[in-house]
């Protein structure tokens, strides 16, 4: 059962596009959110000269998001060696703790953590190229360190990453459906609305062609989506290597169809229930 939560940011510069902290109620650690160009203005900050981890967000050669994670007994210190040994990012979120609670073998644990999380959510390119180690630490840490994962992942969304989440937003156990296209040419798919948009599930199958009056832009996409490896070529259909968010769902019915479509009427339910009439307020119930 998910509880509300109280989320304070302060904006240091008073400025939104400079930094912030950030800070969860009932929770010891603290986040702060740093432009790249502001690192050198964080002398004045005591709480970054001890330990903590750090996430840098910029994109790759691709201009996809990339994300290099890392941690440290010095924090302002990493950053500036970061400003010279790394250039693709241009911002920061660092994670501390108000106690002072986080040792070596903490962030240690936490960089590990967040690693493999960030890698399975497979949303951002990971610019790591060491897999971090995970140190040992006690059963009771362990589940400290968890807890606090679970709160970096909250507030890393909040301030505008979703780089640990799931693509897919429902659990199995919770009220959500999954939408079906099943047609021509071997289409024959799965996904389910986000609020980012579309997925569509690993494994679907998208039409082995297109027909000629697809437009540009859609035939495009698809071929990027072969270049990348994200749809790969079977003979007969084109199968998706993992769970793909699309902007929205008529883009994604388009792809696995292989022609223009309204994603809205083309996504079903078992029961033959459109997306558009699953996602349209009964105007005959009253409240």
């Amino acid at each position: 059962m998910k509880f509300g939560k109280t989320i304070k940011i302060f904006l240091i510069d008073g400025d939104p596009n400079g930094r912030m902290s950030c800070e969860l109620s009932n929770w010891s650690g603290k986040a702060y959110k740093i432009p790249r160009v502001k690192i050198k203005d964080c002398v004045d900050r005591d709480d970054l000269i001890g330990t903590g981890v750090y996430l840098l967000f910029g994109k790759d050669d691709n201009g996809k998001d990339q994300v290099y994670i890392g941690e440290a007994e010095t924090i302002l210190k990493r950053l500036n060696q970061q400003l010279t040994a790394k250039d693709f990012w241009n911002e920061t979120i660092v994670f501390i703790s108000k106690d002072e609670n986080l040792n070596k073998a903490h962030i240690k644990y936490l960089e590990n953590r967040l690693h493999d999380i960030a890698k399975t959510a497979n949303r951002y390119s990971v610019d790591n190229s060491i897999i971090p180690t995970q140190s040992s630490i006690s059963e009771s840490d362990r589940a400290e360190m968890e807890e606090f994962i679970e709160n970096i992942k909250m507030l890393v969304n909040t301030l505008g990453h979703k780089v640990f989440d799931d693509k897919r937003e429902f659990k199995p156990k919770q009220k959500q459906e999954t939408f079906f296209i099943k047609a021509a040419r071997g289409a024959d798919g799965q996904g389910e609305p986000t609020s980012d948009g579309f997925v569509v599930f690993k494994n679907s199958k998208a039409a082995g062609s297109t027909v000629p009056s697809m437009t540009q832009n859609f035939l495009t996409l698809r071929q990027n989506l072969i270049n990348q490896n994200v749809l790969v070529d079977r003979g007969e259909y084109l199968e998706f290597q993992d769970d793909y968010i699309f902007t929205s769902p008529s883009t994604a019915s388009s792809i696995l169809l292989g022609r223009n479509s309204n994603g809205l009427t083309e996504w079903k339910l078992k029961d033959g229930k459109t997306l558009k009439d699953f996602e349209t307020v009964d105007k005959t119930t009253t409240a």
